[in-house]
């Protein structure tokens, strides 16, 4: 079975991008969201991306007709819905909805009773064990992990992940879906946080712990990691980046799961910061005060 219709749950913020790649890669997509407001949200957000690239092109050269033949195109491609019945006959669905493993076992419980069963289904969960969404689903062999990075459209990398009862066949295909739509796939194993947070995350609990200790200050720390290897921003700016709470949860679940595990040890001034509301830049105040995007 090759991959032509390409089902997208969310539309927000890790969504809209994904469904904005897969009309470019030339499938057709349904954008399911359960809100109006926020399907329409995310199809403008498209449509001023699909603008932008366009305009972008232009300037590098490329012909102004074919440049913005290309974005109407590749928009004409998305049909925004808020009926779960139109992801029925998809030949991949993708999830891309709020992180919340409860939430996202009782969806895929749902899509196992309403798509046709060669449906592959894809979560782009970047923390949740794939294999509990399959089970859920009840088609585990037809689950994989597809695990997309912010801003979608730019990021070039894609996290390919099976479980153990994940068809070899299906692993293919949604593997060869990440390169259709520009991206470069990576395999993993069904490990917590796959490949890139699996050493992010510690990485930025490591940080948090030499400062809780009083190794070195957060603007030392920061400046070793970016001078020293060459990182585009220190560990405690991009905990504040990525969020004081999300990457909280994302320690507590692993905890949760695995609580001998030592490398997933959560920093008490990480617990405080949340409890404190100071959630970093999407607050105004982490580990520094922000103003937009800018520290300071």
């Amino acid at each position: 079975m090759a991959i032509r219709k390409v089902g997208v749950i969310g539309c927000g913020l890790m969504g809209h991008g994904i469904v904005q790649v897969a009309a470019q890669g030339g499938f057709d997509v349904v954008a399911f969201e359960g809100d109006k407001g926020a399907l329409d949200k995310g199809l403008a957000r498209i449509e001023k991306s699909l603008s932008k690239l366009a305009e972008k092109a232009i300037e590098k050269g490329k012909p102004k007709e074919q440049a913005e033949g290309d974005a109407k195109a590749a928009f004409g491609r998305i049909r925004g819905s808020l009926d779960k019945k139109d992801l029925a006959d998809c030949d991949l669905v993708v999830e891309a909805i709020v992180e919340d493993l409860d939430v996202k076992k009782k969806l895929f419980a749902e899509l196992g009773a309403l798509c046709k069963k060669e449906t592959i289904f894809a979560s782009n969960t970047s923390s949740f064990p794939i294999g509990v969404m399959g089970d859920a689903s009840g088609r585990p062999e037809r689950m994989v992990g597809l695990h997309f990075f912010n801003p979608v459209q730019l990021m070039k990398l894609v996290e390919v992940v099976r479980s153990s009862k994940t068809s070899d066949d299906v692993f293919a295909q949604a593997r060869a879906f990440g390169e259709a739509v520009g991206k470069t796939p990576v395999s993993c194993k069904d490990t917590p946080g796959f490949v890139v947070n699996r050493l992010l995350v510690p990485y930025m609990s490591q940080a948090l712990l030499m400062l809780e200790r009083g190794d070195a200050s957060k603007e030392d720390i920061d400046a070793a990691m970016q001078l020293g290897c060459g990182y585009p921003m220190g560990p405690l700016t991009l905990t504040d980046y990525v969020g004081l709470d999300t990457t909280l949860s994302i320690l507590e679940g692993w905890v949760k799961t695995y609580p001998d595990e030592p490398a997933f040890k959560i920093p008490a001034i990480l617990r405080q910061k949340v409890k404190e509301g100071k959630l970093g830049r999407k607050t105004g105040e982490g580990f520094y005060r922000w103003e937009g995007d800018k520290k300071s």
